[in-house]
């Protein structure tokens, strides 16, 4: 299968294929939590699904998540450093995953319940995705993009920490042109997308939250997953001109060796089919 221009360049511009940054991601980054999975499966009818779908499945967070509660659980995935990670780390024998894209899975007509994107919409061709869900979506069944907010909720200071980096990342990725991912198609036109794709009946977005207790060294795992951060580096920008020095300094001088909790949003767009 060939690797589509957009595809190429979102995968090349992610840093997301420098060497060890698929285990680092999958260890910082965050799995859905349960109250968002049940709702999507009461959604899409209830009772545990035959086959759910994840696209840009990565290193099979989201798949993983899935495991206990369908049938079985495909994971598609574009990039092969991930997919690798994916692979070693799933021990579930009904999870499996396919080297692919979200545009052009091969999985067969109306075979699956749910198909989700989980943090990896905004690095689709969002209308062909749409319409490879909705192909393989049977009547009733869910489509699902669900990213969660950043920064999470700590605490003050370290917030306006991790938005100042946020804030400096931004500025940095348009000074230096890096245009893939969600440059292109943010997360708050998802909806839209949705709705004007004319494969679904109802569309609409809710928003879940999940709560953990974390350490300094999970906040600051957290941001320095975050995509482009690795790839903004390789271009010469340093950990204190992205705000990285900062937001450590003040997570490490606030939390010392405590544990704390943090509040994680996340945004659901969904779509049901006819």
């Amino acid at each position: 299968m060939m690797l589509n221009e957009f595809s190429r360049e979102a995968i090349r511009q992610s840093g997301y294929l420098r060497d060890g940054f698929p285990d680092f991601y999958d260890t910082n980054r965050l799995s859905p939590p349960d109250a968002l999975l049940d709702t999507l499966m009461r959604y899409a009818g209830g009772g545990r699904p035959g086959v759910v779908v994840d696209l840009g499945s990565g290193t099979g967070l989201s798949a993983r998540a899935w495991a206990h509660r369908a049938v079985e659980v495909v994971g598609v995935e574009a990039n092969k450093s991930m997919l690798a990670v994916a692979e070693e780390r799933t021990p579930q024998p009904n999870v499996r995953y396919i080297a692919g894209f979200a545009d052009d899975t091969g999985l067969e007509d109306d075979s699956a319940d749910l198909v989700t994107c989980s943090q990896s919409f905004h690095w689709m061709e969002r209308e062909p995705v749409l319409a490879e869900a909705a192909r393989m979506l049977r009547p009733g069944g869910v489509f699902a993009a669900y990213d969660y907010d950043t920064p999470p909720l700590v605490h003050p200071e370290i917030d306006a920490a991790f938005l100042h980096h946020l804030k400096q990342r931004r500025r940095l990725r348009d000074e230096h042109e890096v245009t893939a991912g969600w440059t292109r198609t943010p997360k708050t036109s998802h909806l839209d997308v949705i709705r004007q794709s004319g494969h679904f009946a109802h569309a609409r977005e809710v928003v879940f939250h999940d709560e953990a207790e974390v350490d300094a060294d999970r906040i600051i795992g957290l941001a320095r997953s975050l995509g482009l951060v690795s790839e903004l580096i390789a271009l010469g920008v340093t950990e204190e001109e992205l705000g990285l020095t900062a937001l450590e300094e003040t997570t490490r001088r606030i939390l010392g060796d405590r544990r704390v909790p943090w509040v994680v949003g996340y945004r659901v767009r969904l779509g049901v089919t006819q």
